[in-house]
């Protein structure tokens, strides 16, 4: 019996000691660490030789560098959206522009890249600053910190580079003893890299346990707190050497009224005295001498030298206005500015021209009217703003451009560029509801105008705002033949009240008056631009605190207006 019990003991002696060890195995594998190393290309998301990871402060971001031939280069968007967005660059040209206030840099993209041009003369690079690679245009890091405030550190093994492009304080902790930097917060996760004691790590987020950190050489992971002590605070050093561009503006003294002057012919210096009698306080006039009649760059010209002779002797500057409006019925021709503009030569025709007539002419400055620029031709249009504000700012005359109120749909004008390189940025600030537009309404009620320079205040300096007000409305019609529309000039309103026997009455919501009538079956609507409607607007703008008010246009107002004008200029 006895010797029959001990095999039996035994046996249920060495199970209990299988299960302890079995048990002592499972609580080894659970509380000891991992020794498992992560994969590092896969950690930093390489997908080939030459990517090269970005840390952007102490992110990772999506977008990835490229190494080549020992440079570093970033692709156009990346270089968009987290550096400058102020390069031009063009791949059927093959050319990469950046404008100063002063020059237009030119790189010829690829094996000649390694030459940069400043107003054609030649500097060498001692690399090559851009190549497409397929349809993608990559720059070098080194070529972009001439034009933007960033620095950057390349790290190999695996490829990655930290970048800075903000300066302020962070916090360091010392590790204490030698441990691991492991991707997420747990004993159990992979090993980024060994840590040493006494190395350096910034202290990104404290947790119970483990605190997030990244190393000196910007790899982002987990420490545990008992290896961490003696938190600092430092500043960070900006060391990118980068010396901020500075665009100078032409400045008229004083507040800016300046009256577009719309003709179709040329008119000298008596028809120009007519057309100012009755005025007061206008100090420039915008005549619409130039008109687009190709995808050249060619314009007409109906300058009249007695005209500026004249505005002078008033002590009136005189803007010329080139414009894409009247192109279609005057020439037979829809400007397509994609042509016009994507082309180094278009362009500068066009600038050459201008500039001629302002130098024949003696022009005080030049005003740009293009309406018709559709969204495949913003960069386009922006970059000949760039190069025409260079030829501008050489004679110290004014570069102006007229731009609807802002909405999502004319972004493409790029407000924010304009209001670096224009000298002033004029607001069209009427056409709320138009002929086409489907819907009877005011052409400038006071919450359309405040808001549209409200929205131009937030990319563009109000010191280079001019806000243009109307001295037209429109007479609405909706009957049996639909919605349609008449314009209404302010010298003829009385008239019409007259005629239709209307009684306008005030509308506090769009702080002009109002009136209606129904005829034949037909519902006439009007908003009027009249003394108080102008008032109202001018009282917005001085609370906006901008650079002036324009008109369109001169010869169909109130004479009575010009007092409202005047008095807002002068206050101003």
């Amino acid at each position: 019996m006895k010797k029959r019990f001990i095999p039996v003991l035994f046996a249920i002696v060495l199970i209990f000691i299988v299960a302890a060890i079995a048990f002592g195995a499972k609580i080894m594998e659970r509380y000891s660490y991992s020794k498992e190393r992560a994969d590092l290309d896969e950690y930093f998301n390489l997908q080939s030789d030459d990517e090269i990871a970005i840390i952007l402060q102490n992110d990772m971001i999506e977008a990835k560098a490229k190494l080549k031939d020992g440079v570093c280069y970033f692709d156009l968007p990346t270089v968009n959206e987290y550096f400058t967005d102020r390069f031009y660059a063009n791949s059927a040209e093959q050319v990469l522009l950046f404008t100063t206030d002063t020059d237009v840099v030119r790189i010829n993209v690829g094996d000649a890249s390694n030459i940069m041009y400043v107003s054609d003369t030649a500097n060498e690079l001692g690399y090559k600053a851009a190549f497409y690679e397929g349809d993608t245009l990559y720059i070098a890091a080194d070529y972009v910190k001439n034009y933007a405030e960033f620095e950057y550190t390349l790290y190999d093994e695996p490829l990655h580079m930290q970048v800075y492009t903000q300066w302020d304080s962070y916090s360091d902790m010392t590790v204490i003893k030698n441990t691991s930097l492991r991707y997420q917060g747990g004993i159990k996760s992979e090993i980024l890299r060994d840590l040493d004691k006494g190395e350096e790590v910034e202290l990104l987020e404290r947790m119970e346990n483990w605190s997030k950190v990244k190393t000196d050489d910007a790899y982002i992971g987990y420490v545990e707190n008992k290896h961490l002590e003696s938190e600092t605070i430092y500043t960070r050093e900006n060391n990118s050497g980068f010396t901020p561009l500075v665009y100078n503006s032409v400045k008229k003294d004083g507040m800016i009224n300046l009256a577009f002057h719309q003709v179709f012919e040329e008119v000298g210096s008596d028809y120009l005295s007519n057309a100012l009698a009755g005025t007061k306080g206008i100090n420039v006039l915008s005549p619409t001498w130039f008109r687009l009649t190709d995808n050249s760059g060619n314009f007409s010209n109906i300058a009249n030298a007695s005209y500026v002779s004249k505005a002078h002797e008033l002590g009136i500057d005189v803007w010329g206005l080139i414009t894409d409006v009247d192109s279609e019925d005057l020439y037979g021709i829809s400007i397509d500015f994609v042509e016009l503009l994507s082309s180094s030569a278009n362009r500068k025709h066009l600038i050459d021209g201008l500039m001629a007539q302002a130098d024949a002419y003696g022009l005080d400055g030049i005003n740009i009217d293009f309406e018709k620029v559709r969204s495949d031709s913003g960069i386009h249009f922006v970059q000949f703003l760039r190069e025409l504000s260079v030829e501008t700012g050489k004679r110290g005359i004014v570069l102006s451009v007229d731009n609807y109120v802002p909405t999502e749909y004319t972004a493409h004008y790029n407000r924010r560029e304009q209001g670096i390189i224009a000298d002033y940025f004029i607001i069209m600030g009427y056409d709320e509801h138009y002929v086409g537009g489907g819907e009877a309404g005011s052409n400038a009620s006071i919450d359309f105008v405040e808001r549209g320079i409200a929205d131009t205040k937030e990319v563009v300096p109000s010191e280079k705002i001019i806000n243009a007000i109307p001295f037209y409305t429109r007479v609405w019609s909706s009957g049996a033949d639909g919605l349609n529309a008449s314009t209404l000039t302010m010298a003829s309103q009385q008239e019409w009240i007259n005629k239709t026997g209307v009684t306008p009455a005030w509308s506090d919501e769009f702080c002009q008056n109002y009136a209606e009538y129904q005829a034949d079956g037909t519902l006439y609507q009007c908003w009027l631009e009249d003394l108080d409607s102008i008032r109202a607007k001018l009282q917005v703008m001085q609370v906006q605190n901008i650079a002036g008010v324009a008109e369109w246009k001169l010869g169909i107002e109130d004479p009575a207006v010009w007092d409202i004008i005047a008095e807002y200029v002068s206050v101003g």
